[in-house]
């Protein structure tokens, strides 16, 4: 496995959106690995959806393992753990700060996305 650190990898992760993740499916047991978007808002990294429910978020809340594989400008998989972002004014900043959100989120839609979309951090072992 990859580290955060490692030159290609901090780039991606500095850089990069398009990722994809394996997560345990709550149910199967099963990895199940899907591409999504992520988000780095200071250093620090997350994974989201339009509001909904998500199988993804399902999975990580009963098992927070999840493996998270870059691949556009760099090809690593970098273990790490889910945290659920559940506060409110903690899901607001970070929605409001991600960049590449900015033409989906604004001051007017960002409570809808607050009350309904899942957020959580992904944090590395190293």
């Amino acid at each position: 496995m990859a580290s955060p650190s490692d030159p290609g990898v901090a780039d991606a992760l500095a850089n990069d959106l398009v990722i994809d993740i394996t997560t345990i499916g709550r149910t199967s047991g099963e990895p199940k690995r899907i591409e999504i978007w992520f988000h780095n808002v200071d250093d620090r990294y997350y994974i989201t959806g339009r509001p909904g429910p998500r199988s993804w978020y399902a999975n990580v809340l009963a098992n927070p393992a999840i493996t998270f594989h870059l691949k556009q400008s760099t090809e690593a998989d970098l273990d790490g753990a889910a945290r659920a972002v559940t506060d409110p004014a903690e899901k607001r900043s970070v929605f409001l700060a991600a960049k590449k959100l900015s033409e989906y989120i604004n001051e007017d839609n960002v409570q809808q996305w607050v009350d309904g979309s899942p957020l959580i951090e992904v944090v590395f072992g190293e």
